[in-house]
């Protein structure tokens, strides 16, 4: 395996709402200057959201999921760092100190991350729900950590669950994805 073969992923601070811009930037420096060898993967994060259109058609849009953010799988050695943070609309690496080198995340982040990534790339794929309405579930994620509740309604579209949750002696219904609440 060749030096310049050996890539980690970093995140690239960029000028929010110009990701995807500065994607393209970075991808058309890179090929311009033949070093696709060094700089393999330029990602913008999106995830898939329920949006209602001026008409009242439902459909999925993409979001960011981390605006002002970009992901690169590089090795940075010699010039890339440079050549990447002269880019319109880069402010730096993430993670980096002032005239210290850019840190790469993890693995267990980068896998976060692409695994949000392919989840939004996935369209329509059929999931088994692995709850049942009337089922009681604990909520383990979220501002509602640690309550419990009865699962009311499930919507396999929006893979989300109503929980109702007595909350302060009141019942309160809350929308929960499946990831959020767990058999009790």
């Amino acid at each position: 395996m060749s030096e310049n073969t050996v890539r980690k992923w970093y995140i690239v601070r960029a000028v929010s709402g110009q990701e995807n811009k500065v994607k393209n930037f970075i991808e058309t420096e890179i090929s311009r200057l033949g070093m696709q060898d060094y700089v393999s993967q330029v990602l913008v994060p999106v995830e898939k959201v329920p949006h209602e259109d001026k008409n009242g058609k439902k459909t999925l849009k993409d979001r960011i999921s981390f605006p002002g953010y970009v992901v690169v799988e590089a090795n940075l050695t010699g010039e890339i760092p440079h050549i990447i943070k002269s880019i319109a609309g880069v402010i730096g690496f993430l993670g980096e100190t002032r005239g210290g080198d850019p840190v790469p995340l993890r693995q267990s982040e980068i896998n976060r991350i692409l695994g949000m990534v392919d989840e939004a790339s996935v369209t329509e794929v059929h999931v088994n729900i692995p709850f049942n309405v009337g089922e009681n579930v604990k909520v383990s994620d979220g501002p509602f950590n640690g309550f419990s509740g009865t699962i009311e309604k499930i919507n396999e579209e929006k893979r989300k669950l109503e929980v109702m949750v007595k909350i302060f002696g009141r019942k309160t219904p809350l929308e929960l994805s499946f990831t959020q609440v767990e058999r009790m």
